[in-house]
């Protein structure tokens, strides 16, 4: 099992009504564990915008046990072509790039700028690369490595988060927790451009760059903010589909269950390159 807020692991029993599984299946669990299936978000197919919205691991028991219970409609069954590693990523960075991906509105041959390239960033571009080809990624990150990485997977362009792009973009994702790179992005939008947002700023309110905001810079010409609340049981179940048929995978790296520890703390002060993965 790969276990915590995404899980992967093989089916021991199913409840009397479920038709869908059976035991010895592989499947997977994503963020999203549940929701009231009555409201008006969860009739539209927006579940992710539910008030009752559970996530896996936050508001019900994760991975980090031997066993655990899950709702059916929330469990997806693995495609072949993913050891249960290479899974565990899709089913978060991978499901969030894709809807983030999607709130884009991009057009074939409308670029894409990519703020941040981490685990969901490294998998937006691969996506973007099998789904559009006429349309260019450019990469902003803090490192050198970071930047030839994106480059080696297909990005037009990488720079630092301050360096000008060759030209103006008509949709930004931005996957970074700081307020920074958001005002940034702003600067770096077409008219009528989308910036999204698919990560939860947890850094404290920053002051300073909310303060250099410039209505005419930052905000003029019709320009969007839009940010990503969760994923959808089709966000992950679509994604994962799409991915099996092209063998899109994201690159991991690996940590036994007993050195969880070290995982966070090498996420937290050194380069990651894709997404960290625990192994039972």
């Amino acid at each position: 099992m790969v276990p915590g807020h995404e899980v992967v692991g093989i089916i021991e029993k199913c409840g009397a009504k479920v038709s869908t599984f059976k035991p010895g299946d592989r499947v997977g669990v994503a963020w999203i564990f549940s929701s009231c299936g009555k409201c008006e978000f969860c009739k539209a197919g927006l579940e992710n915008l539910c008030f009752e919205f559970k996530g896996t691991g936050r508001d019900e028991n994760g991975g980090y046990a031997e066993f655990m219970r899950v709702p059916a409609e929330s469990a997806c069954f693995i495609p072949d072509v993913f050891t249960d590693e290479e899974a565990a990523p899709l089913m978060c960075a991978g499901a969030i790039g894709y809807r983030s991906f999607h709130l884009t509105g991009l057009e074939n041959g409308q670029p894409l700028g990519l703020m941040g390239f981490g685990a969901s960033g490294h998998l937006v571009l691969k996506m973007v690369r099998e789904l559009m080809h006429d349309t260019e990624v450019l990469v902003f990150t803090r490192t050198i490595e970071e930047q030839e990485f994106a480059i080696s997977l297909g990005a037009k362009w990488a720079g630092g988060i301050e360096d000008n792009p060759p030209f103006l973009l008509n949709a930004i994702i931005d996957t970074t927790p700081v307020w920074k790179t958001m005002v940034q992005s702003l600067l770096y939008l077409k008219p009528g451009g989308r910036l999204i947002i698919n990560a939860i700023r947890i850094e404290h309110l920053d002051q300073s760059a909310l303060a250099s905001i410039d209505y005419e810079k930052h905000l003029w010409m019709e320009k969007e903010i839009k940010s990503v609340a969760n994923i959808t049981h089709n966000d992950v179940k679509a994604f994962l589909e799409f991915a099996g048929k092209v063998s899109l995978k994201s690159a991991v790296q690996k940590y036994p269950f007993e050195r969880a520890n070290e995982a966070i703390w090498d996420l937290k002060h050194k380069h990651v390159q894709g997404g960290k993965v625990l192994v039972w």
